[in-house]
């Protein structure tokens, strides 16, 4: 693609890093945001090594003048955002009875209204140049998935989030379609593994066996899907959902 500028958030580690580095391997200048700036210092460095630019962001997505600053920042630092991956995510996993306020509360301000105010920061800088992408990031427990009713409700939400922003945007030339990864091999999904007491290494051979694969799922997969989404040639895909799981999804 012609070099466009990109923002992916949670880009610290895991999916989000992935997503940042295959980006500006495709050609783009990227923000790299998460809660603190100084973790992010591995993928601006991997970003700068493909010979794009970056900048690091301390933001709290959930904070409407922090996404505000951190969009303003993006744009007078490395040119109007254009591409816009939300990736934030955080796990406040619980059975219903167990589950307190709080932490429904955390996981809906982090995934449904980070992606609702990080859209409408960037989506002006879109319309106005009449080309842009949104990819948001759902999951398979979209689905449903036992202990995790707020994260679950979450990741639906941003599916139906997706397709009303296609709706409302296509007609300035702005796709928004979502990710839904299956088991993907990171520290969230390490950090799961230890709440339920088993190693990660056994949960990764429990969850091969119910993938047709083979194998589990690396950042680098879903950053591989992202891409496509974010691609000039991808221009008549809106709407969708794409589920990437090693197999087919219910």
């Amino acid at each position: 693609m012609t070099k466009r500028v990109a923002i992916v958030t949670g880009a610290a580690r895991g999916i989000g890093a992935a997503v940042a580095r295959r980006l500006a391997e495709d050609g783009c200048d990227v923000g790299v945001l998460d809660l603190d700036a100084e973790a992010c210092a591995a993928t601006v460095e991997a970003v700068r090594a493909t010979g794009r630019a970056a900048v690091a962001l301390g933001t709290d997505v959930s904070d409407e003048s922090a996404v505000n600053e951190a969009v303003a920042t993006v744009s007078s630092t490395l040119g109007p955002p254009v591409i816009l991956v939300n990736n934030a995510g955080v796990l406040r996993d619980n059975l219903l009875f167990k589950m307190e306020l709080s932490d429904w509360r955390t996981v809906m301000d982090v995934h449904l209204a980070g992606a609702f105010l990080m859209s409408r920061a960037t989506q002006r800088f879109m319309t106005e140049t009449g080309w842009g992408r949104i990819v948001n990031m759902s999951s398979t427990s979209a689905l449903g998935n036992r202990g995790q009713a707020n994260y679950s409700a979450a990741k639906a939400g941003l599916q139906g989030f997706t397709k009303t922003l296609a709706i409302e945007l296509g007609r300035f030339g702005v796709t928004v379609n979502a990710v839904a990864p299956g088991f993907i091999a990171t520290a969230m999904t390490e950090a799961t593994a230890q709440r339920i007491g088993v190693s990660f290494e056994q949960m990764q051979e429990m969850a091969v066996t119910q993938i047709p694969v083979g194998r589990v799922g690396q950042p680098d997969d879903i950053a591989n899907a992202v891409s496509f989404f974010a691609d000039e040639r991808s221009g008549f895909v809106s709407g969708q959902v794409l589920y990437v799981a090693g197999g087919p999804v219910n």
